[in-house]
């Protein structure tokens, strides 16, 4: 295994000031965190009930009442505390503080004496607790419980929610085990594994990291842990393998990423810091294989990945329709935890051109621009009046919906948007990574002094990325700055307005000098319109063509561009005019061009016919993918006929 583990920068040492992303996390902290925490109480009008706040009131004996909800909902609360958290670091905000500190009370009000934190079980019967690992989430919710208290730990001092879930995961340590006496399972819905990692760094207590170990370690090891569970239940087990919770056979056997994608990546994410931190070749290379299989493979234009709503799953490889894909926004969440942690074991520019796809992509199409309309599942192709009355297309929405009953998707992307500053950079020894081109600045040692970093830039709309260094006495180090695969090598590289020497490792740039105070660098890689054709091997996307420009994926919405979208051809010999966005999608840029489209038949023409459809020509307006569905409802399609003249 390489030994180039590199640390991210802590968000407590970042301060974000970029156009593009600021403007999210702000609407994140003043209008995401606030509208679920009214969807938490069932506040809000018209939307799903979440149940969330009251099986937690009733779990604390604070009202009477029954379970209602899904049996993971307590970890909708859980991501919302970890997504204030965040925004607390950069946004200190003392009346959000004390809502975080009244809901953590609520949680540890509902904490059995030895630590026990779910609220389906305390309210339904402690002793069936631990007896169906498979569907009920306990794990899972743990998880996501952990994840908040190391967040809001690190955010405020404060150690309180920290305390219950070390009491919580110590009572699941004290269970489950390769010891006789101890029960041999693992979670049904990953993310504890990831979660444990982030414990152990934190607390330092090796047994932390012993118990992810273990349910990695175990996962898939015959007998079947959930075979034998659904048998002491008195129920017959489920047939066939389990793919769907990647529990069919050992992790380091598992060719292919398959089964519910969310706790795929979530899983794979785990894997990754398993093996960093302990140095398990066969881990690492199970990661790698999975790495290259879901992003080679299985991953969609955009960075979504799970191509059905049957199992929420990846189907085989190549298999990515564009109509009836799920490609769940949690998904691609998911897939940025992935992609940072393989990056912490190795500084390759792959892991981070697909964090950077999912970011500008497949994650922010999952909320409206003001942060209060949410998409569950993102196709890339949407024709309501056949998505109204295709039953195939019964997940597939035209318009982001208020809340859902299942709720996992916004406080998600709500904490991934409000940590957005941990993923910018990573370091080790003399070296600072430069992942993503982020305006915003950071503080670290570096070669041993203390330096100041500033990045300037209006990416994605424009390539130039300006980086100074500030410190008090000249320092050696090494910057490393990703050349993006979408430039395909072409950029300029300078130091104070004049060439700079580089080597190349990894798709990175290293620029190795002795830093004087006030140095910058300015790195401008090409960002040309590009055409984008899928391997041949995806049927549904044989003979079409997708736009990008940078990072950013385009479409086609009936808003601009009428109805008939499928008839659209793209000639190669088509050029793109950069125009301002329509309102109200925001600043950023439109691409222009002359399209040609097939012209409608009458409603008497025959279905099928001998002579070929006329073509005529057609101006196009491409939008960023991530901002459809924020105006009238309508089509919208990502991939348009390719055609050469």
């Amino acid at each position: 295994m390489s030994k180039l583990f590199t640390t991210p920068v802590p968000l407590q040492k970042v301060q974000v000031h970029d156009p593009f992303w600021k403007s999210r996390m702000e609407i994140v902290r003043t209008r995401m965190i606030p509208y679920q925490w009214r969807a938490l109480h069932d506040a809000v009008p018209g939307a799903a009930p979440s149940h969330c706040i009251r099986n937690f009131s009733i779990a604390a004996g604070l009202e009477k009442g029954r379970f209602e909800g899904y049996v993971f909902q307590d970890s909708d609360l859980a991501k919302w505390l970890e997504a204030v958290a965040y925004t607390l670091i950069w946004r200190p905000d003392a009346s959000l503080e004390q809502q975080a500190d009244e809901a953590i009370d609520l949680i540890c009000a509902a904490q059995q004496p030895d630590g026990y934190m779910d609220t389906y079980y305390i309210i339904n019967g402690l002793e069936k607790r631990f007896t169906n690992l498979r569907d009920h989430h306990e794990l899972y919710c743990l998880g996501h419980m952990v994840e908040a208290a190391v967040a809001y730990h690190a955010s405020t001092g404060k150690a309180k929610l920290l305390n219950a879930v070390c009491r919580c995961v110590d009572l699941v340590d004290s269970l489950f085990g390769p010891e006789p006496e101890k029960k041999h399972g693992y979670p049904g819905h990953e993310i504890l594994e990831m979660a444990l990692i982030r414990l152990y760094e934190t607390t330092q207590q090796p047994r932390y990291l012993r118990l992810a170990q273990y349910f990695i370690n175990q996962r898939g090891q015959q007998p079947l842990y959930f075979d034998e569970e659904a048998r002491r239940r008195g129920e017959m087990p489920a047939p066939g393998p389990d793919t769907y919770r990647q529990a069919d056979i050992p992790v380091r056997e598992q060719q292919h990423a398959e089964g519910h994608a969310v706790r795929a990546v979530y899983l794979y994410s785990g894997m990754a810091d398993v093996a960093r931190l302990s140095g398990d070749d066969g881990l690492q290379d199970a990661c790698t294989r999975l790495w290259q299989d879901v992003v080679q493979r299985q991953m969609y234009v955009t960075g979504g990945i799970g191509a059905t709503g049957d199992g929420e799953a990846f189907t085989i490889p190549y298999d990515l329709p564009n109509d009836t894909n799920y490609a769940e926004t949690c998904a691609s969440v998911g897939l940025v935890f992935l992609a940072q942690r393989m990056l912490r074991s190795a500084p390759k520019a792959e892991y981070a051109d697909v964090m950077e796809c999912a970011l500008y992509n497949g994650t922010i199409s999952g909320m409206t621009l003001d942060g209060e309309r949410f998409f569950y599942v993102n196709p890339l192709e949407v024709e309501p009046e056949i998505v109204a009355a295709n039953p195939n297309m019964r997940d597939i929405k035209i318009e982001r919906q208020k809340w859902f009953g299942c709720a996992c998707c916004p406080p998600n992307l709500a904490r991934l948007i409000a940590s957005l500053g941990s993923y910018l950079w990573t370091y080790r020894e003399s070296t600072l990574y430069q992942h993503l081109y982020v305006g915003a600045r950071t503080e670290l040692q570096l070669g041993g002094h203390c330096v100041q970093v500033c990045v300037e830039t209006e990416y994605p709309w424009k390539p130039a990325m300006r980086t100074s260094f500030s410190m008090d006495t000249p320092a050696a180090f090494t910057y490393a700055l990703r050349i993006p695969g979408w430039c395909s090598g072409k950029f300029t590289l300078a130091c104070n307005g004049a060439p700079v020497s580089y080597q190349m490792q990894d798709g990175y740039a290293l620029i190795e000098r002795t830093w004087q105070n006030g140095d910058s660098v300015m790195f401008v890689p090409d960002m040309p319109v590009q055409r984008l054709y899928a391997n041949p091997r995806v049927r549904d996307d044989i003979g079409k063509v997708a736009i990008r420009r940078g990072p950013v994926v385009y479409c086609l919405e009936e808003a601009d561009n009428g109805k008939g979208l499928q008839r659209v051809y793209l000639p190669t010999h088509a050029v793109f005019t950069e125009r301002p966005l329509p309102q109200p999608l925001g600043k950023g840029l439109a691409l222009a061009c002359t399209g040609l489209s097939v012209v409608e038949s009458s409603e008497n023409a025959p279905l099928y016919q001998t002579t070929p459809p006329t073509l005529v020509a057609r101006d196009l307006l491409w939008i960023p993918y991530y901002a459809w569905a924020n105006r009238a409802a309508g089509e919208m399609t990502v991939w348009v006929h390719a055609m050469s003249m």
